[in-house]
This record gives structure tokens, C-alpha cells and sequence, in this order.
């Protein structure tokens, strides 16, 4: 059972749920004001301690480590070498995770490892080899702290139930550390998630995840918020377990996760061989959250999230009860998302139940060393069959892989069909295991948005995701393939010990951090290239329309496909042309018309009859300056953003020649940094019917608009046949660099320039 509390709340001693002050004074004879207890929050302290601004509504922040993977790290790299880094200023991990088995042909995916391992040396950072561990795994093991913070450029940097409070955020926010700059936020709210029971047999943290996140996705409840997790009930749940729940905060939109640390906490440091990093976390005697997610884990229930996103969630004995109706609705949600191919999941329930093809079990959520030995319990002496299910299983990392292999169930899972894959984020993210065309896949993974899986619409394919937990995946595949609850089956858990040997790290991780190499030359594959130089922002902004997307929420996997696309991720110009292509297979064509006729105009070429007559048009009634102003294209989107940190999801517009983004409103925070770090104004609008596909928009004064911060403005639509309307826009809250950055037209502008 989840619960949300209404507004705020004041929690007693970490136990005790008040919901007002009158109540709390009652009980503890104190007055506390929300603005007083909200100090006694853990997220509080980490982040005053970090704060480098004097002011905890502004904060402005450095972190204790970095972290980045190969789809990543060659773009932060090469923003902060243009903005003058001469190397590491704190523990950097490259991992290589991401990409390995997505090669397209060539050498360029192991280039950008080579440029990776070049750039510890010269810089002083620590590269993990190809498959030595996913990324989230790495740095549980051998990064996290309590207390500490880390910044990772992969939204799952989530390592709250090791009292780390980690942020995922676009390259940009990255770059600004490895220049000794700061990460300049509001002090995010922070929610209570109160944990209280123990979860039955057989319900894994999945399951406990997916219940929290469909309660509190769409409502927005937790978004850009820090998730503080208390209770009694965290004490009944291993790490591991711990670590499944927080890595899957990331699908709530919240900002970061924190988690009270205990003898777990503590054993779990001293076993990976750092005990100095555990210190006992809890809230103060009394805490005030801004709100409260109540959690009963004895009565959360095996749970599934259909396609497409993991908030769409049902238990799976009511999925069962009322198969075909619920999946009917489930796909034809789908099909209103995707073009160019249609998802069918109805045709999956036949013979007495609900049949899948494929169940993976793998990465920083599913991959972990508990989960991977609750399979093998299950799957122990039993098979997956011979027919068309097909199972995988990734461990997180080698140290457990290590020790899945000499407790033997990595045996007891080849034994009964299923494949041992490497340490590899591809079924994450679309580039491992991806289905026929027509399957339904259940996976332990963290995301089942449109394309996760690797299929392509625009050409045809398309596949299902559902999100499901290691258990019940297990649990399936002995039935072959019958979709079946964990509970349902009856399996004593042996719940081994773990040992962990960091010896294999020893011998091929290289830790170059506080040795840097400056004479170490950059290895630089033929793909890797500079960015691509981008023009400041011009006092006034003309802007055309080249995609209009109407969807409740656009995802970065839209803006920008994952999956065999991301092999070119070092290469600006090569992978921009992928943007939007499984949404809007004309965009790029649309955006590349515009940059083109801005390029003439730098140029002093005339412009074209179209543009003419938009400034004539506009020149009846304002003063306009076609020579001096930047021709640029624009998305709309309602809701752009949710999912992954990747910046390539705004660059990869920007060297398109996009000067901004129109939307009601941005889904995480992350996006909507990446745009402001790429020179792209995200502007906000309140009626998308004032304009559409095709029309210009002009914004007159927009540097000055910016630069002085105003909260609106003006823009004017015009349409095809001359008209002119005027519109209200706005930037939302930009901090004093912010607002400079979109001046300078990106990061990389900024730091040449001041």
C-alpha cells in the first residue's frame, strides 16, 4: 500500500508521522516552523556541506567525485578542454558500459575507450575497462560515502541508500565542475518516503520501486525533489535491496535520493573494504518534509509496468484478472505514441494466460548480486524450455560476477537455459537483446519507454517492454514464458553471503586521479570531433517551427534514439543526424533548411522570398533588423525531457541550428540545463494552438529579456499568409550564469568569454 500525505509533514524521532504544528507541539511541547525543521532533514546537511554560496536557497555547489560512461564522457571532455580544463580537480570514473556491443562497423566505439584511457592519464581521472562494471555499480562499490555527493552525466546516478545524495545531469553540468566552477540550483524540496513493514516473499525491490513510482509520476509529487527515505521499515530490507529501490527514483523525476544508514549501511562499506566512508545518517529529533510518501512493504504486491514507461503499473494478479482489457488500453496508449509500426499485446494472452518471449534481468537495477542469486533459487534445476521465451541475465559488475561464479548460480542459471551476458547497460537502453519484431519482453532494467528496447517504428518494427522484478521474471521463464508472480510459486531463497574481492580492479582499472600527465597525448579516433562553433544570442530571434509534438511527455529516447544511433555519440554533427528520427523523421531535414539560410545570412547573402516576407509582414508594426538577427529553428514539445541525462538530446538540436525550445513546461531539470548549456532559450508558452508546424516566431529584445531576467515577453507568430498575433513567453527562473550562457550561445562561448 502507498500513500500520499496531502502537504507537509513533521516526522518524530525518524518515526513518528505529525502533520501539523499544533500536533507536533502537543506531543514533543516544541514549536517547530517547516522552514526551522526542514534543517533536519539528511539531505539538509549534505547539501549545506557542500554549498559553497553562504545561502541554502541558493546553492552553489561542488561535488566529491564525478562519473561518466561512453556515450558521454568524449563530449564533457571536450567541453571542458575548449573552456580551458588542464585537468581532473576530483576523482573522475569512465566507464564503458554504455556502447561496447553497439558498433555500427569500424573502429570508433573502441576509439572513444582509447580517447577515454588517454584522457585519465593526461587529466588524472580512472577508467574502467569494457565490461568491468556498469557504471551504477562501480560506483556503489568503490565511489560512494556517506555524506558525500556525486554528479553523474546518466540520470540513474542514484546512490542514496548508501547515504550518497547523487545527482544525474546533462555534460554541461559536468564540465562546470572539471573547470572548478559550481552547480547552481534552488534548494530542492525534500519528501518524506516512510517505509514501514517488510516485503512478503518473493516481492524484490522491483516491485516495491514501480509501486511508489505509479503513484507519483504523473502527479508530479516528488519532481525535482529530494526523496528522503525513513521509517522503520528500511531496517527490514538488505542494501542491495536498498539500492534496487533508490536507482529507480530516477522514472519519479526527483532531483536525488537519500537514505537513513544503519549496521547494513555499515557492514556493507566494511565488505567492499571502506569502512571510513559508513557514518550513521538520520534525520533530526524532528524534521519537516514538504510532503510524504507512506509505504506498507508487507503489502506491496508483485507488480508489472506496461509499455511505455514504467509509472503504468498494475499488480500483476490484477494484469491477470483482467488481461485483455487492460492490455488493449495499455497498447492502444502505445499506438497513439508511435508512428510507423503498431504494437499488438493483446494477441498475448491465449491458452489460459498471458505469454512474453523474452525476460532480461540485468545493469545497476537488475544486475545486482542479490537479485542474481534470487534467480538461481528459482530457476535451480529447472529449464526455460525450448520454445520461443529466451532469457539473460547481466551482472553488474566482475567482483560479483566473481562471486555468482564460485557460489555457483551463475551454473544453476546457464543450467536451465538462460544466458550469462557480460557487465553491459544494453537492454537499458535499446543495444542488447532486443526483441523480434512483434515480442513482449519483461525486464529488470530501468526504462520501457518507446525504442528502450531497440526496435524501430519508423521502419516497421516494434516490440513491448514491460518492467518486472528479477523474481517474477524467474519465475516466468520456468513456466515458459506464462506470465507468473513470484509468489506464486513455491522456492526456498538461500540469500548466500557476499564476498567482495576488488583484486580484479586492482589489476585493470586504471586510477590516475592526482597524477595527471599533461605531456599524455589524447588519443583521437577519426569520429571524435570538436563541437562545432555556435553563434550568440542576437538582440532579436527569429525562429521557425520545425517539429511540433503534441504527446502528454516527450522523452530524450525521442529527441534523440538510443541504441545503435549513440555509436556516433563523439561525432556532433554525424549523430545530429538521428534527432527526432523515430518521432519525426522530417525534423532534421526542416531544421537543416533554416541553418542553412541563417549560414547565408552570416554570409551577407539575400535571404530567401519566405523569410522576406516574414520581416515584412513583421515591419508593418515593429522594428526589425534582418541583417543583425539570428535565424534559428525551434521544437515544440509539451512536455520535453523525462528520461535520460544525455545533453545529445539538446546539442544535437543546436548544431542543427536550434536557437530554442518552446514548451508548457520542461519534464526534469536535467533537459531543461542541457538546453540553457547549449544556447538554447527554453521558453515557455501557455497556448500551443498560436501557433503550428511551419510559422515563425519572432522575439524582439530576447538577449536584453534574458540578460535582465525579466518573468515575460513577447513573441509574434507569423503564419503563412502574413498574419501577425502576438504570444507571451517566458524563461522561467534562470540563475545570473544562466541567463549569461544562453547570451554567449553555450557553455563552451561562456567560459571563452569570461
Amino acid at each position: 500500500m502507498v500513500k500520499l500525505y496531502d502537504g507537509g509533514v513533521y516526522l518524530v524521532h525518524g518515526t513518528e508521522i505529525v502533520t501539523d504544528a499544533a500536533e507536533l507541539a502537543a506531543k514533543t511541547g516544541r514549536a517547530v516552523t517547516p522552514e526551522e525543521g526542514a534543517k533536519g532533514t539528511m539531505a539538509y546537511g549534505i547539501l549545506e556541506a557542500h554549498n559553497t554560496s553562504g545561502d541554502m536557497d541558493h546553492l552553489k555547489m561542488r561535488f566529491d567525485s564525478l562519473t561518466s560512461h561512453d556515450i558521454t564522457y568524449v563530449g564533457i571532455i571536450q567541453t571542458a578542454r575548449a573552456s580551458g580544463m588542464k585537468e581532473f580537480p576530483m576523482p573522475y570514473v569512465l566507464t564503458n558500459c554504455h556502447n561496447s556491443l553497439c558498433a555500427v562497423g569500424g573502429t570508433i566505439n573502441e576509439d572513444d575507450h582509447m580517447f577515454a584511457l588517454s584522457a585519465a592519464h593526461k587529466y588524472g581521472g580512472i577508467y574502467v575497462p569494457t565490461n568491468m562494471a556498469v557504471i551504477h555499480s562501480y560506483n556503489r562499490e568503490m565511489m560512494s560515502g556517506c555524506g558525500r555527493m556525486i554528479l553523474g552525466s546518466d540520470s540513474h546516478t542514484r546512490y542514496g541508500a548508501l547515504g550518497t545524495l547523487s545527482v544525474g545531469e546533462g555534460g554541461g553540468e559536468l564540465a562546470k565542475q572539471l573547470v572548478d566552477r559550481t552547480y547552481d540550483v534552488a534548494r530542492p524540496g525534500v519528501i518524506a518516503i516512510y517505509l514501514t513493514g517488510s516485503p512478503k516473499l518473493g516481492v524484490g525491490p522491483q516491485d516495491v520501486a514501480l509501486s511508489i513510482i505509479g503513484k507519483v509520476y504523473a502527479n508530479g509529487y516528488v519532481k525535482n525533489k529530494v526523496m528522503e527515505f525513513v521509517g522503520p521499515g528500511v531496517a527490514n530490507l538488505p542494501v542491495e535491496y536498498r539500492n534496487g529501490i533508490d536507482v529507480m527514483t530516477t522514472e519519479t523525476t526527483c532531483w536525488s535520493s537519500i537514505w537513513v544508514t544503519d549496521e547494513k549501511t555499515e557492514e556493507y562499506f566494511a565488505v567492499h573494504g571502506r569502512p571510513e566512508a559508513y557514518r550513521k545518517m538520520a534525520p533530526a529529533d524532528i524534521a519537516y518534509y514538504d510532503g510524504c510518501v507512506y509505504v506498507d512493504l508487507s503489502a506491496v504486491e508483485c507488480t508489472i509496468a506496461l509499455p511505455m514507461h514504467p509509472s503504468y503499473t498494475y499488480t500483476i494478479a490484477e494484469l491477470k484478472q483482467n488481461a485483455k482489457d487492460i492490455l488493449y488500453e495499455c497498447q492502444k496508449k502505445a499506438n497513439e505514441q508511435i508512428t510507423g509500426a503498431t504494437l499488438d499485446l493483446v494477441s498475448k494472452v491465449h491458452d489460459g494466460g498471458i505469454w512474453v518471449d523474452q525476460g532480461l534481468v540485468a545493469g545497476c537495477s537488475g544486475g545486482t548480486f542479490d537479485n542474481v542469486c534470487a534467480v538461481a533459487d528459482i530457476l535451480r534445476g529447472k529449464s526455460c524450455g525450448n520454445g520461443t521465451f529466451k532469457m539473460s541475465v547481466y551482472p553488474g559488475s566482475m567482483p560479483a560476477y566473481i562471486q555468482l561464479m564460485k557460489n555457483g548460480a551463475l551454473t544453476d542459471i546457464a543450467s536451465a537455459g538462460a544466458i550469462i551476458r557480460e557487465c553491459f547497460c544494453g537492454p537499458c537502453f535499446g543495444a542488447g537483446d532486443t526483441p523480434a519484431n512483434g515480442e513482449f519482453s519483461i525486464r529488470h532494467t530501468t526504462r520501457n519507454f518507446p525504442n528502450r528496447e531497440g526496435s524501430k517504428p519508423g521502419e516497421g518494427q516494434m516490440s513491448g517492454v514491460a518492467l518486472m522484478d528479477a523474481r517474477s521474471i524467474a519465475a516466468t521463464a520456468i513456466n515458459g514464458g506464462k506470465l507468473t508472480a513470484a509468489t506464486e510459486i513455491d522456492v526456498e531463497y538461500t540469500k548466500p553471503q557476499y564476498f567482495f574481492d576488488k583484486s580484479v580492479y586492482d589489476k585493470r582499472v586504471y586510477n590516475g586521479f592526482g597524477h595527471a600527465e599533461p605531456e599524455h597525448e589524447l588519443k583521437m579516433g577519426p569520429n571524435i570531433k570538436d563541437w562545432p562553433e555556435q553563434p550568440a544570442l542576437s538582440e532579436d530571434l527569429l525562429l521557425k517551427v520545425v517539429s511540433y509534438i503534441t504527446d502528454p511527455v516527450t522523452t530524450t529516447d525521442e529527441l534523440i534514439p538510443s541504441g545503435e544511433t549513440s555509436s556516433y555519440r563523439s561525432n556532433p554533427l554525424r549523430l545530429a543526424e538521428f534527432a527526432l528520427s523515430r518521432k519525426d523523421p522530417a525534423y532534421v531535414g526542416r531544421a537543416k533548411a533554416v541553418h542553412a539560410v541563417e549560414a547565408d545570412r552570416e554570409q551577407g547573402k539575400a535571404l530567401p522570398d519566405e523569410v522576406k516576407a516574414v520581416y515584412a509582414a513583421l515591419g508593418k508594426t515593429l522594428a526589425v533588423d534582418p541583417e543583425t538577427t539570428v535565424i534559428g529553428s525551434t521544437i515544440y514539445a509539451r512536455k520535453p525531457g523525462d528520461g535520460s541525462a544525455r545533453e545529445q538530446a539538446a546539442s544535437c538540436q543546436r548544431v542543427l541550428g536550434a536557437a530554442a525550445n518552446l514548451a508548457r513546461e520542461y519534464a526534469t531539470k536535467r533537459y531543461r540545463s542541457n538546453c540553457i548549456n547549449w544556447g538554447m532559450a527554453p521558453l515557455l508558452i501557455e497556448d500551443e494552438t498560436a501557433f503550428e508546424l511551419g510559422d515563425w516566431v519572432f522575439v524582439p529584445g530576447i538577449r536584453a529579456a534574458i540578460l535582465e531576467g525579466k518573468k515575460s515577453f513577447d513573441a509574434y507568430v507569423v503564419k503563412a499568409n502574413g498574419t501577425v498575433t502576438k504570444m507571451a513567453v517566458s524563461t522561467g527562473e534562470l540563475t545570473p550564469d544562466e541567463r549569461q550562457i544562453i547570451a554567449d550561445g553555450c557553455l563552451i562561448n561562456y567560459y571563452r568569454n569570461h
